[in-house]
């Protein structure tokens, strides 16, 4: 793993990131559905003109895979990551649309030495994934495994 990545060791608590930059299209939104969540408010005009959304929307679990890319491109791919440990308090604050430019906000909330893996350090974080109006469209607080430059410097409690 190269030294160019951040490593545990990099990572200061309280700091904000903003990155990203994903274009919601028509296409990918039903596509997406047709695959994952065939709803009609995901698939057709018509149908989704109907519903509170006004018209076609995207499934928010597409949102949470567009956020996904998003952090692989902006985040994680620059990170010495070792994987994911969940995430908590996942909120689809709005819908979004075919049309919107979806962005991140990513802020640590924490992090500690894994006791049983010296090797692993974990980081919590807060990502909200905002429109290009800066609506929040998406929250969630993560959790990211992250490989520690130096496993043998003592664990601090």
């Amino acid at each position: 793993m190269s030294d160019d990545l951040i490593h545990f060791e990099d990572i200061v608590v309280g700091t904000e990131k903003r990155f990203g930059h994903y274009e919601v299209t028509r296409e990918e939104v039903i596509a997406y559905a047709q695959k994952f969540d065939p709803q009609p408010f995901h698939l057709d005009d018509e149908a989704a003109a109907q519903t509170h959304f006004g018209r076609l929307a995207a499934s928010g679990l597409h949102t949470a895979a567009m956020m996904n890319r998003m952090m692989i491109d902006g985040d994680t791919g620059l990170t010495a990551s070792l994987g994911g440990g969940g995430m908590d308090q996942l909120r689809f604050a709005h819908p979004v649309y075919p049309g919107d430019t979806l962005s991140i906000v990513k802020k640590v909330l924490g992090k500690r030495r894994s006791t049983s893996r010296p090797d692993m350090g974990i980081e919590q974080h807060e990502i909200s994934v905002l429109n290009q109006d800066g609506v929040l469209v998406m929250r969630h607080i993560g959790i990211g495994f992250i490989r520690v430059r130096h496993p043998e410097a003592p664990v601090e409690e």
